[in-house]
């Protein structure tokens, strides 16, 4: 079971994102495998922190987190926090500590040296059936990428020698400080386009449509968001390939109206089946259940089947099915039916109660509204 992410950064739920910040600063210093040279518990810690930020650092993330916890982000590809690498973690610390620490550590990004371009990160919507949100689902997506067109050749930036950054010395009140930037001419990178062979951007890609497969957990909920890494568009200079944004849709069952983890479903019944009663099998998104209806049932009551709907995506429990029941009432009547009706209104006591009479009474009511 996954650490909370609260608790991985020491803090409340109700921390601001201040307090969050703060705490995360705290962590990456003292977990940085600059500090920690060899130790792969300290890595292995400022990986979690790294992770937990990602998503208390993002208020959007963090609202999802705070509803449906580790499983809206499950899958390897959830919704943005699994998966992340060294690159991805040290690309943070520009805005959580400011390029005037450029020469505090020497891993990765951070130290001020070259960083690895990001490509830039895809959208798409997914329509998902009841039957697939149920049961969960993997779908196969023609998605067309930016990739590397072959034959592209990189060479070492002449602005920042490929180091990927620029160094500028600013004279402040407290005297000269030295402060480093990304890299304009390459984007950071260190390196830029020799040549570019025909069909090709300005940065020697092309569009490649490419299957991916996306796999959906079960209990997703419209407008919900996954993220699979690494399939967005690839970057220039063999850089981080971005990530491709799965939009959940959910289309219109023609049986079932969802709420929540619930389900709602209106069953209509003739007038001789709620008089005697009957017991009806209800076809469900899988398999089947059957359902007894009390004789003398009335139209607007409300059945419920336990564990019936929906399962919850962070897997506390399933959602129930809720039948309404609706009195079938006919249109029109034949000779025997409209006689019967009018000695209904004649004498409202006219249908005894089966308890007190005789059932084949009953049995020709059946048979006559059948």
């Amino acid at each position: 079971m996954k650490e909370d992410y609260y608790e991985t950064l020491g803090i409340s739920k109700a921390a601001t994102a201040a307090e969050i910040k703060k705490a995360y600063r705290k962590k990456a210093i003292e977990f940085h495998p600059d500090k920690n040279p060899g130790d792969s518990t300290a890595e292995a810690k400022f990986k979690k922190a790294a992770e937990a930020y990602e998503i208390l650092g993002n208020e959007e993330k963090r609202s999802r987190y705070d509803q449906y916890g580790h499983a809206a982000f499950e899958g390897g590809q959830g919704f943005g926090g699994g998966g992340m690498n060294m690159d991805d973690i040290f690309s943070q610390f520009g805005d959580i500590f400011g390029s005037a620490f450029g020469g505090g550590f020497g891993g990765g990004g951070f130290s001020g040296g070259q960083r690895r371009a990001k490509g830039s990160d895809m959208r798409i919507r997914v329509k998902l059936t009841l039957e697939e949100i149920a049961a969960g689902v993997e779908k196969k997506i023609k998605v067309p990428r930016k990739v590397q067109a072959p034959g592209v050749e990189y060479g070492t930036c002449s602005t920042c020698k490929g180091r990927g950054q620029v160094m500028k010395i600013t004279n402040t009140i407290l005297g000269r400080m030295q402060t480093s930037a990304a890299c304009n001419a390459c984007g950071g990178s260190g390196q830029t386009l020799l040549n570019r062979p025909a069909g090709t951007d300005a940065q020697g890609m092309i569009k490649k449509e490419e299957t991916v497969s996306i796999k959906i957990p079960a209990g997703v909920e419209e407008g919900m968001q996954l993220k699979v890494s690494g399939k967005g568009n690839d970057a220039p200079a063999n850089g981080i390939s971005g990530d491709l944004l799965v939009l959940i849709e959910e289309t219109t069952h023609k049986t079932f109206v969802r709420e929540g983890n619930h389900l709602h479903y209106d069953l209509y019944v003739s007038i001789s089946e709620a008089t005697l009663g009957i017991s009806k099998d209800l076809i469900l998104l899988e398999g089947k259940a059957r359902i007894k209806l009390e004789s003398g049932i009335q139209s607007g009551k409300t059945l419920r089947l336990r564990g019936k709907g929906l399962p919850s995506i962070n897997g506390y429990g399933t959602g129930d099915l809720l039948v309404h029941i609706n009195v079938w009432t006919p249109k029109t009547l034949n000779k025997e039916q409209k006689v019967f009706f009018e000695s209904m209104l004649e004498d409202p006591n006219f249908i005894p109660s089966p308890e007190k009479s005789d059932k084949s009474f009953f049995e020709k009511v059946k048979d006559m509204f059948a």
